[in-house]
């Protein structure tokens, strides 16, 4: 029986991506509805469900920096911490659905504003790059530096918070993005790595054990994860934007997530880039939802 309470957020922005194709905006903003139509929230059996609308999605490119959106991604970030704010009181499991990554910046300003937490950063790249290294200017594909403080201050330092997440705090986890001057800011950084190849060479139980070692070195008041479903292999999940073999399996990410979200510093879990306009039939979101029930239903 679960234990805790699961509250819904809704996300549904997509203000993180670059467009990649004219005239078609990307579908991520859709994954909450898909969801609800493939029985998440029913079989959850969810006590509250909150949404917040995003901006129209635009292509607006700032000159300087190259930032795609970057005033309306930090706006909806803030309004996304305040109503993220007003619940985090409540014992409940927040689950974050999106939406594309960039939610994570306000997920992390919602909790920086309430103490000091950390971060569990499951994603199949590390989003740990700064704009100048970035081929799209999508803060999607920034969004664990932008929470570390790494990159522009319209939207490291919203609120006068930065860093929303102390580096040394977080642990990225799944990247299989293993080229030299992509993974280098993430190395250099406090950040504790663990790309596909290590947690598969170290093993799950070893991974998961330094985490709670972290959590109880740094007295942290709690800690989030980050769930972006490209972490999975890509034969099970190829509804994504930016599509790369291998992966975990599910049983792999039933190992490491189950453990998480039992624990009683966990505050919630957001959920991101699966685009429905890529699995029309809903044959990757089925499993999807499967299992999703199956890991919460562990709290």
């Amino acid at each position: 029986m679960r234990m805790r309470a699961i509250d819904i957020f809704e996300f549904p922005t997509n203000l993180g991506l670059r467009q990649q194709a004219e005239d078609q905006e990307p579908g991520v903003s859709r994954m909450p509805e898909w969801l609800h139509q493939h029985g998440l929230h029913e079989r959850l059996q969810a006590e509250q469900v909150f949404r917040l609308e995003p901006p129209a999605y635009t292509m607006e490119q700032d000159e300087a920096t190259g930032l795609l959106n970057v005033e309306a991604v930090g706006d909806y970030a803030i309004r996304q911490a305040q109503l993220m704010s007003r619940q985090l009181e409540k014992d409940s499991f927040k689950l974050v659905l999106g939406g594309d990554c960039s939610i994570l910046i306000g997920s992390a300003l919602a909790l920086k504003q309430k103490g000091k937490y950390g971060l569990f950063f499951l994603d199949g790249h590390t989003d740990y790059i700064t704009p100048e290294l970035s081929q799209t200017g999508g803060a999607a594909g920034m969004d664990l530096a932008i929470a570390a403080g790494l990159g522009d201050e319209r939207l490291t330092n919203l609120e006068q918070c930065r860093p929303y997440v102390d580096p040394q705090h977080i642990f990225c986890v799944g990247n299989r993005e293993y080229d030299e001057a992509y993974v280098q800011p993430v190395q250099e950084s406090a950040v504790h790595v663990y790309d596909l190849a290590a947690i598969r060479s170290q093993g799950i139980p070893a991974m998961i054990e330094s985490f709670w070692a972290m959590i109880n070195e740094q007295e942290l008041d709690g800690f989030w994860i980050h769930l972006d479903v490209d972490v999975l292999n890509d034969t099970l999940m190829p509804a994504v934007d930016s599509r790369q073999q291998d992966g975990l399996s599910y049983e792999e990410l039933a190992e490491i997530l189950i453990p998480l979200v039992s624990h009683r510093l966990a505050v919630g879990m957001e959920i991101t880039i699966l685009d429905p306009s890529l699995d029309k039939d809903g044959q990757y979101t089925l499993p999807l939802v499967h299992h999703l029930v199956d890991v919460l239903d562990h709290m």
